[in-house]
């Protein structure tokens, strides 16, 4: 018998490198019960996330649970890939009990929760909570992102937000929509830096949000999954700077990002990876860089996150029986700072001689 029941959705947005990844690896080792699904919508043309995710498979959220969209933001791409990825994932058998989406940076999430007002899928699935990630040391320090420089080189030429900058408003705009705010990093942020995110968290929300501190993604998921706030239906209770605008002019907060994939040969040590991201980090306005590298001697992959200067790596999972030791790096900067070549030259050793 067909179950009538709407299918909850959790959406999961922040800016990069906030923790969203990290999340949904704990929800799928922790799913209180549930079977799980999950919908990543990468930046760039390489699934990076949705290859993170896939290692962390298991019985209650497969790898066939696990679908990327490459193509752009969700809510512009909705007749064309979300719409067929949710009917997808409703065809599965057995069906999941929940479905998580993974955001990308850069995307507003009502346009995506406009999306869900669809009537090929308002009567199959309900957005059960916006959950809003922040890393707590780079909104305490009021820059919301932990590379100042590349914020900076963001900032939109718009004389009415003045001081503001895109990532700001888009920080705003998470914030309106969500449920709940988690507070990412509150170890690096230290109990003064928690207090003051917290702080600026209550000063622009638009109503009271409930606040919770999370490290490495350890959350109860009680907490943040069946909260049942059918948000597709709430609209008007989460408004954003981008309200009376066309559903499509938030195109620009794409424009001033752009990504690229770099795959790397075995390193023999890793030490020697992270110097030479730090390196490129160092020379280049990078935002973020995130991917896995193979390291000789070592049977398990080195998973790789860098946020601005801070560089962040742990062994994830073992190399499986026929799998291609190698690596592969999204870096991701303004579109003015993205050198392919450069950025080649950096994190491979001899690359020039390798052309």
């Amino acid at each position: 018998m067909a179950r009538l029941e709407k299918t909850p959705v959790t959406i999961i947005t922040g800016f990069l490198g906030s923790g969203k990844t990290t999340l949904i690896a704990h929800l799928m080792r922790n799913p209180g019960g549930k079977r799980l699904a999950v919908i990543v919508n990468e930046f760039g043309s390489f699934g990076i996330d949705g290859e993170i995710l896939k290692g962390c498979a298991l019985p209650d959220c497969p790898a066939e649970n696990i679908m990327e969209l490459a193509n752009g933001c969700i809510c512009c791409t909705v007749a064309d890939d979300f719409i067929p990825t949710i009917e997808a994932l409703m065809a599965l058998n057995p069906r999941p009990d929940h479905i998580l989406i993974e955001t990308s940076g850069l995307a507003l999430p009502k346009p995506l929760l406009k999306a869900f007002d669809w009537p090929d899928i308002r009567s199959k699935v309900t957005v059960d909570g916006v959950i809003a990630l922040a890393d707590a040391e780079a909104v305490a320090a009021g820059r919301f992102a932990a590379n100042v420089a590349a914020v900076d080189a963001q900032r939109m030429a718009n004389d009415s937000i003045d001081h503001e900058t895109p990532l700001s408003e888009l920080f705003e705009d998470q914030m309106f929509c969500a449920d709940i705010i988690l507070l990412t990093k509150p170890d690096l942020a230290g109990p003064e830096g928690v207090a003051k995110a917290k702080a600026v968290v209550d000063a622009r929300a638009p109503r009271p949000l409930p606040i919770i501190e999370v490290t490495e993604g350890a959350v109860d998921p009680r907490v943040i999954l069946g909260l049942d706030a059918a948000a597709e239906d709430d609209m008007d209770a989460r408004p954003s700077h981008h309200d009376g605008h066309d559903d499509h002019e938030h195109d620009h907060e794409h424009d001033d990002f752009d990504s690229v994939v770099i795959d790397i040969p075995e390193f023999a040590d890793s030490a020697v990876l992270v110097a030479r991201i730090a390196a490129l980090v160092k020379r280049q306005n990078i935002l973020r860089i995130k991917g896995y590298a193979a390291i000789t001697g070592k049977p398990m992959r080195l998973l790789v996150q860098v946020v601005g200067a801070r560089v962040r790596h742990q062994y994830d999972r073992p190399w499986t029986l026929g799998e291609k030791r190698r690596g592969r790096l999204v870096v991701i900067a303004g579109h003015d700072d993205i050198d392919a070549a450069a950025i080649r030259d950096i994190l491979v050793p001899d690359a020039r001689a390798a052309e």
